[in-house]
């Protein structure tokens, strides 16, 4: 009763009384999500949280600078990453509002000679991932020494220009920055002005946005945070990027306080109108009427039923989340200095949530072996593949052939919670109260699954003596690396340099992985000796026994 009681009341204290002292029971809720992202003694980050444009929380954590001993405060400036991708989409439909360009112009009206492969690339396709042409993070020629080398637009264009197209344009959504890097080039071309200074002549000097800029080296910018990365149980210096690489798809930093006031001038319509900003934050929709969950520039989903619009951005030693309710008028910005903070639409959701006073459930109720087996099944989904449901270990996972397998907690009758996160299924029956198909949903577009007549069945650990895992334990050779099987506390793991996964024996020289949906056999000649082991995954792979 005291949390619903809070849930009613803080949107009220909120809404008449804007001041900088907030409502401390979120405080502290808040408080507990983000401590747990940014811990004290490492990297840390920033996190802002505003409903109707007034700030009702504002917090610093961990160090910005950790060979310095510098704390980290709510002024520091960090690499923004793809929310970059947002300003990009706003340059280009200021200069359409001018006239200068159409959405519907084909690119090679501003880069002649670009190499289309006989197709009509659009400048909406650029802005929407949907033109086919290949993510250049993602070519052989993207290398560690080119990650090093200052490129200009056109250079940078090259490293991908001539790469096979993935799909025609407008039949499929794939994120691609090069598409970005494009209208980097297209605004210059237009204006006549280098894309740093465009930018800052037209967003961030009219709003007054003092400490966000194009990221360079050379400048002196005050309070700029230091990138880390985790490696194993420490930190270490981000690698090296030249900045000219990310360019328009990543370039720019910027600040909390900066972000609040860009996202409040898009929301009273001060740098483009309503009808352009609505277009730019409405998801696009393909020939095939397929929603790609993506408009110009921003993530579309939802928390709890309510809109969003939102982008991460990830690059070296940073990542940063920015998330807007229109509806409501909630603004959160979370940004990180390191790597290693994981998903930011985790706990930013889940704050919105507590605002919206619908707060994600994190309960659980008992279920039967048997009653977790109705849900085991192989799902089909229209776009995604399939899905499979399946209990092992004694635990229902769901995962993706190959992938990662994510253990489902239920928490009322046919619904279930994806473990530590905030997706949830919720499966339904058919009139005879057979399990037919579910409904994931989250922060994005929902996903259908429809249950095929494939079967699934249960697997069950089986004991092993200590002494038999012992001949399993050793290291194994697959074409390009070694792959060490180690024993601890009578349990075996796989092991590829620091990353370790338990294996749990099912059958005969047979164990599954436990996170992954992955097997492994082991190959055991006539006396009894392990001579090497076959992993199943999507393919198959065999690796000889080393020592």
């Amino acid at each position: 009763m005291r949390f619903s009681l809070w849930a009613m009341l803080c949107p009220l204290l909120i809404m008449f009384s804007f001041s900088s002292v907030y409502c401390q029971h979120y405080d502290r809720e808040f408080d507990s999500l983000l401590m747990a992202r940014f811990p004290q003694s490492g990297p840390g980050g920033v996190a802002l949280v505003a409903k109707e444009g007034k700030v009702i929380y504002k917090k610093a954590f961990g160090m910005a600078n950790l060979e310095l001993d510098k704390m980290m405060t709510t002024d520091n400036v960090f690499r923004i990453g793809s929310n970059t991708k947002q300003f990009t989409a706003v340059a280009i439909l200021q200069l359409a509002g001018e006239g200068k360009l159409s959405l519907q112009d084909e690119i090679t009206r501003f880069i002649p000679g670009y190499p289309v492969q006989g197709r009509k690339i659009t400048i909406e396709h650029l802005l929407t991932h949907t033109s086919g042409i290949k993510n250049y993070t993602g070519v052989t020629q993207w290398t560690e020494e080119i990650k090093r080398k200052d490129l200009g637009p056109e250079a940078l264009i090259r490293l991908f220009s001539n790469e096979p197209m993935d799909f025609a344009p407008g039949e499929d959504f794939r994120y691609s920055n090069s598409g970005y890097i494009l209208l980097g080039y297209i605004i210059e071309r237009i204006s006549g002005k280098p894309y740093a200074q465009y930018i800052r002549e037209n967003i961030f000097q009219p709003l007054d946005m003092k400490n966000s800029f194009y990221d360079t080296p050379s400048p002196v910018i005050r309070n700029r945070a230091s990138g880390y990365k985790r490696k194993n149980s420490y930190y270490e210096n981000a690698d090296f990027l030249s900045m000219t690489l990310p360019y328009a798809a990543g370039g720019l930093m910027s600040t909390a306080d900066d972000l609040l006031t860009w996202y409040e001038a898009l929301s009273h319509f001060r740098v483009i109108p309503r009808a352009m900003l609505e277009k730019a934050q409405t998801s696009y929709r393909l020939g095939n009427g397929r929603l790609t969950g993506y408009g110009y520039g921003w993530e579309t989903g939802n928390v709890q039923g309510s809109l969003s619009v939102k982008h991460v951005g990830v690059i070296n030693g940073f990542i940063t989340y920015t998330a807007y309710l229109p509806e409501e008028k909630i603004f959160i910005a979370l940004l990180s200095n390191c790597e290693c903070v994981g998903d930011l639409d985790e706990p930013a959701s889940r704050i919105a949530a507590m605002l919206l006073g619908k707060p994600y459930t994190r309960g659980s109720i008992q279920l039967t072996t048997q009653e977790l087996a109705a849900y085991q099944g192989v799902y089909h989904t229209e776009y995604e593949g399939e899905r499979i449901i399946a209990i092992q270990d004694g635990q229902l996972f769901y995962y993706n052939k190959g992938g990662q397998k994510s253990p489902l907690i239920p928490f009322r009758k046919d619904g279930f919670r994806i473990a530590n996160g905030i997706l949830s299924l919720a499966f339904e029956r058919g009139p005879r109260g057979n399990v037919t198909d579910f409904v994931l949903t989250g922060s994005g577009l929902p996903l259908k699954g429809v249950r095929s007549k494939e079967q699934v069945s249960a697997i069950s650990r089986i004991p092993v003596a200590s002494q038999t895992l012992d001949k399993y334990v050793g290291r194994y050779h697959f074409p390009n690396f070694d792959f060490y099987i180690v024993k601890e506390n009578d349990r075996l793991y796989g092991k590829v340099g620091e990353d370790k996964k338990e294996i749990i024996p099912f059958g005969s020289h047979r164990f599954f992985a436990k996170e992954i949906d992955a097997t492994i056999i082991f190959n055991v000649d006539e006396t009894g000796r392990v001579r090497s082991l076959k992993k199943i995954q999507n393919s198959e792979m065999t690796a000889e026994r080393v020592e």
